[in-house]
């Protein structure tokens, strides 16, 4: 097929109505011919101001309108210029970029059927300020001005979308800050802007034209060109393939935080950054050539390799952006482009590095054949489970770019470098960034969330990441699960450490076991008081030895989970005693949760036994199905008031916690006699406890 047919065909294509162009669709498919083959048209003029935004665009809109203050989706870029700098040239040049792409000249509004709307203004007046900071050196100011500039909310109806501003440090140093919102822009747009803006700047201050091509379309060409081949039929194959590669099940990613998750998802982003060594790229590069793969593909399987060791899962899903610019008329194109792809590992501790990353070619390599659907629809389409607290589909990215800001060198009389901008909201808790340079260079940063980790953590897992790729680039036939996450000299201290701390810990006895010992030495000494009830330790252990001895006669052995369902009480205290003495392990199940997650909770432990109080049996669901002990109605008259005689080993299970569930389904974290003995003796020293000590419990 010749260009000039190609172009005769999709020019046809794009006057058809939404039904005709279903039936060209599978024609032209039926006949191997792909949306990739046919070129992006200009708009017809009568929608050259107002047109539909992008399904990306739509979905930018809806964060807005949530959180219109959020810094979240803010791109910045920021150029440290030292020299003569001409701040109207700067003007200028910034606004021939703006001219140049309507993207920088577009609102949006909600049009009348429901349809988000692109407003595209024929002239934009530029965002464009000075301010001078006075003396030179004062890095706080700075960098408090600069997050001022970067976290003032844009009106994504009215606009401007683009805000750039000039910090004078002294006559001789700037700072130019360059801000839009991503409903206008990404991260390839950022590098256009730059290099465009140093071009034209080179050309004001040295009286040269221009040499820039004339761009053939704009974003909402693309836009509209896009959305007519989704919606004859080119969404529904390319959904087809997610919906195979990701199934019906969709787990979420349970990261290790060292604070509490909060409820709505909020974070401000913090970074760690680092640089990969020249000879560890070369070896990744060399890695990445035997197995026909890139480097993107092989420092993406690393990363889900530490995912992998970090959080046990073995069905790990990571977001990645794609630059979706596979048609060249969008090459040189400020828009929001940019898709999500959720690329997929299905790994385990025994698979060899080199299977993991066969794999995860095969993954990116199926995703650019479809890139085109929007995230937004993958997302529709699927309904994974939703909650304020974590993404849908992924819970962390991973982001390669290729970076080039070469242009800047170019600026007469200027010495330019890019700095790093000012902190924003966190968009995922976790985030790595990888960026190759045209030196060859690599350079990783990991974004992750203030509030949840601290910076001691980011900074020892990006050491392992990094550790883990130089075994693998060496050893593509190490499993996941056995390389070390440490170098030798390290893994050999921890080993030396662990060995010192077992042989400190090997006399631990099981929980209920420091109880009668207390029992014994000190029977009248008060072990419990609950309003205006108290019991002693001889009596508190004496009324759990009953109702131990029941849960034995109704089939409780070692490690057998027990579900305890109570009011604060004393009656609490006993039945926990009661199911450890007896050689089970409790499940918690609070009366005052909601019933789904109750559910959840009972079925995924497994528990056939619950032992609760009268009053909350029936809010607690299933119990139709399960043997159910009302401790507060309880005879045991009949029953013996010494201490059972189960072998219960320290390291047995003594209790099932689960997790907020947060970011997800609840999760049952199992806990050994040993683990919270360890804890006891560990903290025994920090806080001194005496007989005239009370301890208040106050946790659910």
């Amino acid at each position: 097929m010749g260009l000039d047919h190609v172009r005769y065909v999709a020019e046809k294509f794009a006057g058809l109505s939404d039904e005709k162009r279903r039936l060209v669709y599978q024609q032209l498919k039926a006949q191997g011919l792909s949306i990739g083959q046919f070129p992006v048209l200009p708009r017809d003029a009568k929608a050259s101001g107002e047109c539909a935004a992008s399904a990306a665009q739509a979905r930018q809109w809806f964060l807005w309108e949530l959180d219109p203050r959020s810094t979240a989706y803010h791109l910045a870029g920021v150029m440290r210029l030292r020299g003569e700098f001409d701040v109207e040239a700067a003007r200028a040049a910034l606004s021939c970029v703006v001219q140049r792409h309507e993207s920088l000249r577009t609102v949006f509004r909600m049009g009348e059927q429901g349809q988000l709307q692109q407003l595209i203004r024929e002239h934009a007046e530029v965002d464009f300020s000075c301010l001078d900071l006075g003396e030179p050196g004062q890095a706080d100011t700075q960098q408090a001005e600069m997050q001022r500039i970067c976290s003032q909310p844009f009106d994504l109806a009215r606009g401007p979308l683009l805000r750039a501003v000039v910090l004078r440090l002294s006559p001789q140093e700037h700072l130019f800050v360059v801000v839009m919102h991503h409903i206008v822009a990404d991260g390839w747009s950022l590098q256009i802007v730059v290099n465009e803006f140093a071009q034209h700047y080179r050309a004001v201050v040295l009286g040269e034209a221009v040499a820039l091509a004339p761009l053939a379309v704009q974003y909402a060409d693309h836009a509209l060109w896009q959305k007519s081949w989704l919606d004859a039929g080119e969404a529904d194959r390319q959904l087809l393939y997610w919906r195979q590669q990701l199934g019906d099940e969709h787990p979420v990613l349970e990261l290790p935080a060292d604070q509490q998750r909060s409820s709505d998802g909020r974070y401000q982003a913090a970074r760690h950054g680092l640089a990969l060594s020249a000879d560890l790229v070369k070896r990744l590069r060399s890695l990445a050539d035997r197995h026909g793969a890139s480097l993107f593909m092989v420092l993406l399987a690393g990363f889900q390799a530490l995912l992998h060791r970090h959080t046990g899962g073995e069905d790990i899903r990571v977001g990645v952006p794609v630059a979706n610019r596979h048609r060249v008329e969008t090459e040189g194109l400020v828009g929001f482009f940019v898709n999500t792809q959720v690329l997929r590992a299905r790994l385990h501790e025994s698979m060899p590095f080199g299977q993991l990353l066969d794999q995860v070619r095969q993954a990116a390599l199926e995703a650019q054949d479809h890139q085109d659907l929007p995230f937004e629809r993958l997302v529709e389409a699927l309904q994974p489970e939703r909650s304020l607290g974590s993404s849908p589909l992924f819970q962390v990215m991973f982001n390669h770019l290729r970076e080039d800001y070469r242009a800047l060198q170019q600026l007469p009389g200027l010495d330019a470098e890019l700095c790093d901008a000012a902190d924003k909201a966190a968009q995922f808790e976790w985030m790595l960034e990888t960026t190759e340079r045209p030196d060859g260079s690599v350079h990783a940063r990991f974004s992750y969330a203030r509030e949840l980790f601290e910076p001691s953590r980011i900074a020892r897992l990006a050491d392992q990441w990094v550790h883990m790729l130089s075994v693998f680039a060496d050893r593509p036939d190490c499993c996941v699960g056995s390389a070390d996450l440490l170098p030798a000299e390290e893994t050999a201290q921890l080993h030396a450490l662990a060995r010192t701390t077992h042989k400190q810990t090997q006399g631990h006895s099981p929980l209920h076991r420091l109880v009668e010992r207390q029992a014994i030495n000190q029977p009248g000494a008060i072990a419990l008081r609950c309003e205006d009830q108290t019991l002693t330790y001889g009596e508190l252990n004496a009324r759990a030895n009953g109702v131990a001895h029941r849960l034995m006669a109704l089939g409780v052995v070692p490690e057998t989970r027990v579900g305890i369902a109570m009011q604060r009480s004393v009656e609490m205290v006993v039945g926990l005693l009661a199911i450890l003495k007896a050689g089970g392990a409790y499940v918690p199940l609070d009366p005052d949760y909601p019933a789904d997650r109750l559910a959840h909770m009972v079925q995924d432990s497994g528990i056939g036994l619950v032992l609760a109080h009268s009053s909350v049996r029936e809010r607690i669901p299933g119990t139709a199905g399960l043997q159910v002990l009302e401790i507060d109605t309880l005879d045991l008259s009949g029953e013996a008031d010494t201490d059972p005689h189960v072998q219960v080993s320290p390291d047995g299970l003594a209790y099932v916690i689960y997790t907020s569930g947060s970011t997800g389904r609840p999760k049952g974290a199992q806990l050994s006699h040993r683990n919270v003995a360890r804890l006891l003796d560990a903290t025994e020293a920090w806080f001194g406890f005496g007989p005239d000590d009370v301890w208040t419990l106050f946790h659910s």
